[in-house]
């Protein structure tokens, strides 16, 4: 809420506006003197982040749960000592949710001025001119939408052969066409080889196969993952077992510790805040001595926020195909919605992959229009083992983007009436 997920939508909500102005042509109205001010977007994102945070500090209160501000060190099974007070707390049972932290590359220093992280870019009130992204998964294309809204020259820079490598590949073509024709530069399949300060700005080189190239920007964001905060907290001294720095959790979130638990980015599982709140309930409930549903994080819904939209869950097509699975896809274009069309939103898709056999959902891959909101239908459906037919028999109103769920469900059976 501070620093990541609900600031971020805010500042993102001014880019869509933005972009949305920019094109107020093709919707009838014209204006004179457009102005926007990033200063003012930011200002609005730590307000609206300010709100939340201020209404969790106050069902804290409400349930009478005690803050304790300070430094962490577990010091014995039962035992923390908070830093720099000396104070001691006892207890029972003890989790942690300590998260991740910006990772970064071997000549490539977060310097917080020119070399930044997600965390600095929140609160940057003042647009760079030019910027380079290192990693286009989420966070840099997030970034990449919103700083490119407000003007900056956006240059991408990808290790993997395509943008948000862990989607599915058809949808990261997808996203890459509309970034272009936004505008955004995009580099895949390179290697950052230096980043070098120039006056008031960096060089980045980097290598894409046997080619050189180099981008001159004022920043550059580091996007390129996390490394969990599992130091400083005495859990070698426990014995608390981690790999790569991530605390090894079993399915009821303990550590090899049995009172202690870790939930969230620490644990290496699925670095999602959505994923880190189911984890958080599991772990009270289980200390509380009661059951919950056992933790499925294939079929975890995962949610990128640039425009278009992606959302996924469940296994993509190369993931179905490498498990040896007989597969069937359904896909629907959002140029053939109405509601795209009546909303000038028609770019993107719905893929829906499903069991050829019996109709389960497999995985479904969606890029377009706040397919974010879509995705739930589908997570649903799989919870109840729901099939295609299901999903396509399934009325939906009209005109909504939700048709195109349902549509991309018939394509998958061959009974798709609008495609």
């Amino acid at each position: 809420m501070n620093w990541g997920c609900v600031p971020s939508k805010a500042l993102l909500r001014n880019a869509e506006l933005i972009n949305l102005f920019k094109r107020g042509k093709d919707f009838g109205f014209t204006f004179d003197n457009f102005q926007y001010d990033i200063a003012k977007a930011v200002e609005r994102s730590r307000a609206v982040s300010k709100t939340h945070v201020s209404g969790v500090q106050f069902l804290m209160k409400k349930n009478k749960i005690e803050s304790v501000k300070g430094e962490a060190v577990i010091s014995g099974a039962n035992k923390i000592e908070i830093k720099p007070t000396g104070e001691t707390l006892n207890s029972k049972n003890i989790i942690i949710a300590t998260g991740a932290r910006s990772r970064s590359l071997p000549g490539l220093t977060i310097d917080k001025k020119n070399i930044i992280t997600s965390r600095e870019a929140l609160d940057m009130r003042k647009l760079p001119s030019a910027i380079s992204i290192v990693g286009g998964g989420a966070i840099g294309v997030e970034f990449a939408y919103y700083l490119k809204a407000y003007g900056s020259d956006v240059t991408i820079i990808e290790m993997q052969p395509h943008l948000v490598p862990n989607e599915d590949e058809e949808i990261s073509l997808e996203l890459e066409k509309s970034f272009k024709k936004q505008g955004i530069k995009i580099v895949t399949g390179a290697k950052v080889d230096s980043v070098d300060k120039k006056g008031e700005g960096v060089v980045v080189k980097y290598s894409q196969g046997t080619e050189k190239g180099e981008v001159s920007c004022e920043n550059v964001l580091v996007g390129i993952g996390v490394q969990a905060n599992s130091d400083n907290l005495g859990l070698e001294k426990l014995g608390v077992e981690v790999d790569r720095g991530y605390i090894k959790i079993n399915g009821n979130m303990q550590t090899n510790v049995p009172n202690i638990y870790a939930i969230g980015d620490v644990t290496g599982k699925l670095l999602l805040a959505h994923v880190a709140s189911t984890q958080g309930i599991a772990a009270a409930e289980r200390i509380a001595g009661k059951e919950t549903p056992s933790i499925n994080y294939s079929d975890m819904p995962r949610a990128t926020y640039c425009q278009p939209q992606i959302a996924s869950i469940g296994l993509t097509e190369a993931q179905a195909r490498a498990k040896g699975l007989n597969i069937k896809i359904g896909k629907f274009q959002f140029r053939n919605n109405g509601k795209a069309s009546g909303i000038a939103e028609t770019e993107g898709m719905v893929k829906l992959i499903t069991d050829a056999k019996y109709g389960d959902i497999i995985g479904a891959h969606m890029v377009g229009p706040d397919v974010t909101e879509l995705l739930a239908e589908v997570g649903v459906l799989k919870m109840l083992e729901g099939t295609a037919s299901d999903l396509g028999w399934m009325t939906h109103a009209h005109p909504t983007l939700s048709e195109a769920v349902k549509q991309a469900a018939l394509a998958a059976t061959g009974e798709a009436i609008d495609a």
